[in-house]
């Protein structure tokens, strides 16, 4: 293989194309369920809304999870990686109606049937844009497998979910206060809410006795509800109430009489001490009117405006109704004041609209009986959750966890499997829809026109993708997955629920681990949105960097617990390691022109036996930290091992034999050693960087087939003689130790790299001195010596530079090198100028107002700027005092 074969410079784009094209068709993706003898590895996709677009969470949660892939395909597993979408209910039929209303119609003109029709159109357009998306980003997903939440096998899956579960009396339609959206005209779970801190008021109103004169006063954020209130409640520890005789108040506007009740619910510590009670429009109004008999009055519709029983207020809109009710009890003079007060509101998490606490009849699932097992397969560390800080959380919400509302009212996703009987009203569950009523015999059934939770389809989805309910070889082969690769924003939406569905059905946890990866912000921490202008697009970045140098970034910074900083200027920087991996492989491929499978040992160098250590080194660090999720300390050891092992030290040191027209037996072994680092070096960075690796594995002499299907590293390929070298370590360590501390002082000094140094090395060390002496070709090539001399500790030279390394004191001796007096004014005259600009920014930092009105990144770049400022002065001022000890 001669240079001319690999390029300058590399340009993934034409390499990325052509490699994903390649492994889709020699089906390299695809898992074999009938293969008994390899180890199994399995990943289910967090699958994507098929609305979606990638965005950083995706590239990201989908970069690690490739990386484990790819790394357990090259240690021999049978790995399973399970693609799919998710048909996101709401935000489908949200995007499907935005478009209708383009043309000028709407889902209530086409009618329910035509509506679903339009979805499943829109998707079959639309629906793979993100799938193409990963394919980009290198995902090595069995896309032959590929599933959708809505195909029949999952739909089958759910019904046959739901009815289990409601002949199990563990689903139950009923009454309940829900998170209602009138803009959606849904129901949300709580886990759907997101709640936003609001500048809003405190209202106090009175509420005037039944007999007698005075009365209550109940401070509420929302008074509109008041028109619905059934109740006051007091705590009966509350001493400010002990002596209170009246049993009865009179609803102001409404004149209704209402109980005033003791519970231990209510804070007394809040407004005056008094609740209004208002079962209809509050999640703990309902629990304490379940408790007292409360009657439940509704006064907001599901659309938002005010009903009959709201009574002169009907028909308005919730928030004009009120500035009514303000008004009415202003002019009643019952409105004792108002207050600011700054309180979280709740919003829909797809139309951001301020959602409303509503009495509806709605279908749910008991959570708790599910959740104990979930809980205790945690404990008893069935599943692990990694970092192991998210355990707590796990547990504190499924300690605590409420019943399920898995009713949407829209019309794109599961319909609820649930007949209502015309004739008697009995509510008949089954698979199919039945033909008669169990308890009447009556043909007239109305199926239920609410659709089934998104969540609810995706907590089956470890094993309803595999084929449950049938028992399918897929099934037996990969069920429990290895691991779950989540954000920790899903951990309760998705992964609680998967454990409770995965044990109840399956009998077993649908994964071992769950890997809980942190955000990814921008390069201040802060989180990335469109309104702040700070989003990167994933796909952007791939076009203008490649796909490699993203990854390796993403993986560089994913450390445990620790939110990932993006920005472009990082990712530019590791586009300079792949362009430095594929430079290295050009020189190495300047000089290998065949495979070498064998090493002879008895003819290396002290070189070539430590880089075959480090390598071996480099090889167990990054095995061990991809079985522990340690993805960013992989990626640090393989960075540290490529750029400066290999290329700084190794093809620097070898290059005068490389060059060497002679051929040898100790040239033939160091390019046997160079072969094998270089063929081990990218099978280890293909998980991480796949595209570029794949492209230099064909380059490479004696490869075969792609990189996915090559043998990770092992010692097992040369007998016994792959190990740590803990001699060739330490000796090398000695000669890099010396040579950079030789570097160093040319750095300080101003010496011309090319200019050669005459070095005298002192050692009370006879070890020591043995190696620098036996390797001193080494010292005088990569240091640029005309000579170097090595004796015992003795007097220092006159005009010597000097850096210590241990128990080596190195001597660079500057007689002839510089014009010592022109070097101390060059730097006196740097150091004035630092110190002049130094005294400009410590002024602006004492400057108080300027610290108080200036942006916080601004001030901190000033700071950043003392620092290096000082930094630099520091270091000019040690050089000038080591010229001047020189004079001395």
């Amino acid at each position: 293989m001669s240079s001319h074969l690999i390029e300058k410079g590399y340009e993934p784009h034409d390499v990325e194309k052509r490699w994903y094209d390649f492994w889709e068709t020699e089906r390299l993706f695809a898992a074999d369920e009938n293969k008994d003898d390899d180890p199994c590895y399995s990943i289910v996709i967090p699958p994507p809304n098929v609305t979606g677009v990638l965005h950083m969470g995706h590239a990201l949660n989908n970069t690690l999870q490739d990386i484990l892939c790819r790394y357990r395909r090259l240690r021999g597993d049978n790995v399973l990686w399970m693609p799919g979408t998710d048909h996101a209910g709401i935000a489908t039929q949200n995007v499907v109606e935005k478009h209708l209303a383009q043309e000028g119609t709407d889902r209530y003109q086409l009618g329910r049937e035509k509506f679903i029709e339009a979805v499943w159109e829109w998707r079959s357009e639309y629906g793979s844009a993100i799938i193409n998306q990963l394919k980009r980003l290198g995902a090595s997903c069995d896309w032959e497998r590929e599933r959708f939440t809505m195909d029949e096998g999952l739909s089958r899956a759910v019904r046959k979910v739901f009815v289990k579960l409601y002949h199990e009396n563990l689903i139950y339609r009923g009454s309940y206060i829900v998170n209602w959206c009138h803009r959606c005209y849904t129901a949300l779970a709580d886990l759907e809410v997101d709640h936003e801190e609001h500048d809003g008021h405190l209202y106090y109103i009175r509420y005037p006795f039944a007999e007698g004169d005075g009365g209550l006063v109940v401070a509420t954020t929302r008074p509109e509800t008041m028109l619905g209130d059934t109740a006051v409640a007091i705590n009966p520890g509350d001493e400010r109430y002990f002596d209170l005789d009246s049993s009865h108040v009179i609803l102001p506007l409404m004149n209704r009489k209402m109980p005033i009740i003791k519970d231990k619910y209510v804070d007394m510590s809040f407004g005056t001490g008094a609740l209004k009670i208002t079962p209809a429009h509050d999640p703990n109004d309902f629990d304490i009117g379940n408790r007292h008999n409360l009657e439940r009055v509704k006064v907001i519709g599901d659309d938002g405006v005010m009903t009959p029983e709201a009574g002169k207020f009907k028909g308005l809109d919730r928030f004009d109704c009120r500035e009514a009710v303000i008004n009415g009890l202003k002019e009643e003079h019952l409105l004792e004041k108002i207050e600011p007060y700054k309180h979280n509101v709740g919003h829909c998490y797809r139309c951001k609209s301020v959602l409303e606490p509503n009495l509806s009849k709605q279908w749910f699932v008991k959570a708790k009986p599910l959740a104990k097992k979930a809980i205790d397969a945690v404990k008893n560390a069935e599943t692990r959750i990694i970092p192991e800080t998210w355990t707590k959380t796990y547990f504190d919400w499924m300690d605590n966890i409420r019943d399920w509302c898995i009713s949407r009212q829209i019309w794109w996703g599961h319909q609820i499997p649930a007949w209502t009987c015309e004739a008697c009203q009995e509510i008949v569950v089954a698979m199919d829809a039945p033909e008669r009523c169990d308890a009447c015999e009556g043909r007239r059934l109305v199926q239920e026109t609410d659709v089934l939770d998104t969540w609810f389809s995706s907590a089956l989805w470890p094993f309803s993708t595999m084929g449950w309910p049938d028992e399918t070889p897929a099934l037996k082969r990969f069920y429990p997955t290895s691991v779950l690769v989540t954000g920790f924003d899903i951990l309760f939406f998705w992964v609680a629920r998967m454990m409770m569905m995965g044990i109840h059905f399956m009998g077993d946890v649908p994964f071992k681990d769950v890997y809980v990866h942190a955000l990814v912000r921008d390069e201040e921490g802060k989180k990335m949105s469109k309104s702040m202008g700070n989003v990167i697009d994933p796909m952007s970045v791939i076009e203008q960097y490649g796909t490699d140098a993203f990854r390796f970034t993403l993986a560089a910074f994913a450390a445990q617990g620790r939110d990932v900083k993006m920005s472009e200027k990082r990712i530019e920087g590791y586009r300079h390691f792949v362009n430095k991996l594929w430079n290295a492989t050009r020189f190495s491929l300047m000089h290998i022109d065949k495979a070498y499978e064998r090493i002879d040992h008895d003819q290396i160098s002290l070189v070539d036996r430590w880089i075959l250590s480090r390598l071996y080194r480099v090889t167990e660090k990054v095995s061990e930290d991809l079985g522990s999720y340690r993805f960013n300390d992989a990626v640090a050891a393989l960075y540290k091992f490529v750029w400066h092992e290999f290329c700084d030290w190794y093809l620097e040191a070898i290059k005068p034999l490389l060059y060497d027209k002679t051929e040898s037996l100790r040239k033939e072994a160091t390019l046997s050693v160079l072969w094998r680092v270089l063929r081990d070096t990218i099978i280890l960075l293909h998980p991480f960087i796949p595209f570029v690796t794949e492209e230099i594995w064909h380059r490479l002499p004696g490869t075969e087939g792609s990189i996915m299907q090559a043998v990770y590293p092992s010692g097992t390929r040369d007998a016994a003689r792959w190990e740590i070298d803990a001699e060739a370590e330490s000796k090398m360590n000695i000669i890099m130790g010396v040579i950079s501390g030789i570097r160093n002082v040319r750095g300080e000094m101003n010496i011309s790299p090319s200019m050669p140094l005459v070095v005298l090395v002192q050692s009370d060390v006879e070890s020591t001195r043995e190696t620098i002496v036996e390797y001193q070709d080494i010292i005088i090539n990569l240091a640029r010596l005309s000579s170097i001399s090595i004796e015992k500790t003795e007097k220092r030279p006159k005009s010597a530079a000097t850096a210590v390394v241990d128990d080596t004191t190195i001597f660079v001796l500057l007689e002839g090198i510089i014009d010592v007096e022109k070097e101390i004014q060059r730097l006196e005259k740097e150091i004035k100028k630092l110190t002049n600009e130094l005294a400009s920014v410590a002024k602006k930092l004492s400057n108080e107002d300027f610290l108080g009105k200036a942006p916080a990144q601004v001030v901190q770049k000033v700071k950043e700027k003392h620092g290096a400022l000082m930094e630099k002065q520091e270091r000019l001022q040690s050089n000038l005092d080591k010229i001047m000890a020189f004079e001395a």
